[in-house]
């Protein structure tokens, strides 16, 4: 077969519209973490969705937002430099809310990616009404004129997800795939493990903390004479008071913290894991481009 395509894609949109959902509904497992909170995303996650036309590798950046600290400012250069790169970019809207001005200065910046093919879609349409979802599809087909296409869906029950994956591909130029198959990320062990870890620790936080953490793995080894994975990881926060935060009252939720990330990353290791985690302040790392360095931004 000749007309195989591959390519790749990027969903952009305001912080929390779904993307990550979406790209691990595509992949069809986990690999852009997912979070109540906006903002979780802070790296571009290649997921590889294998269909029977051919492959799409789906870059996954962090929502595009005004940015506050340094960190945030390297977010949205790497998102730049991402939508700079791809074949299609998708551009999501959430069914159960109205088109606002982010959305609108959004699909505007678009307009300087010339080479992207853009498509609209819609998500989360399992939580709106027949009419929500109308009034949407109009708004968002009223933003460019330029749409491929405009695609409602739900992550959530799969429902238009096949109708996704077969417009995406249709733009994708024709060539081989470019990634082997089983493949479904290019990122080490090592980042997985650690944005479990993260995802684990920003669940039920108050609001100050997520971008106050990161994950830095110390090591991941296998013990001898046991089927059990060892890994020391370091919780990153930025001030005294977020330490206490994470430990929680005697230690009970950075406990729970570990019991969630060890239920991630068994399946990822495929062992049983042994799961030390030790919180440290790197005083203000958001501000400081040497401590960004370090924890790989």
């Amino acid at each position: 077969m000749t007309d195989d395509r591959s390519g790749f894609v990027t969903f952009v949109g305001r912080p929390n519209v779904g993307k990550s959902t979406l790209t691990n509904a595509l992949v069809g497992e986990k690999v852009a973490i997912t979070s109540e909170k906006p903002q979780t995303t802070r790296r571009a996650i290649r997921g590889i969705v294998n269909r029977p036309g051919g492959q799409l590798v789906i870059v996954d950046t962090p929502g595009i937002h005004r940015p506050r600290t340094l960190l945030g400012q390297r977010l949205n250069d790497l998102v730049e430099q991402v939508l700079g790169d791809v074949d299609v970019i998708g551009f999501c809207v959430p069914a159960t809310e109205k088109v606002g001005p982010g959305d609108r200065r959004i699909a505007e910046s678009l307009s300087g990616y010339a080479r992207a093919k853009k498509v609209a879609i819609v998500t989360k349409t399992d939580a709106a009404s027949r009419d929500e979802i109308v009034e949407r599809l109009m708004e968002v087909d009223a933003l460019r004129d330029d749409w491929h296409a405009v695609i409602p869906l739900s992550a959530l029950t799969r429902d238009q997800l096949d109708v996704l994956s077969d417009e995406l591909l249709s733009l994708m130029p024709e060539g081989p795939p470019l990634y082997g198959e089983g493949v479904v990320t290019d990122e080490s062990l090592e980042d997985r493990v650690a944005e479990i870890i993260r995802e684990a620790a920003l669940e039920g936080v108050r609001d100050e903390l997520p971008h106050s953490i990161a994950v830095t793995i110390a090591d991941i080894a296998a013990r001898e004479d046991s089927d059990l994975t060892d890994i020391y990881a370091d919780i990153v926060v930025e001030r005294d008071s977020q330490k206490a935060i994470i430990i929680g009252h005697k230690g009970a939720r950075l406990r729970d913290v570990g019991a969630r990330a060890r239920a991630g990353i068994e399946p990822l290791v495929g062992t049983r894991v042994f799961l030390s985690l030790h919180v440290r302040v790197a005083k203000e790392w958001q501000r400081d481009p040497k401590q960004l360095g370090r924890l790989g931004f």
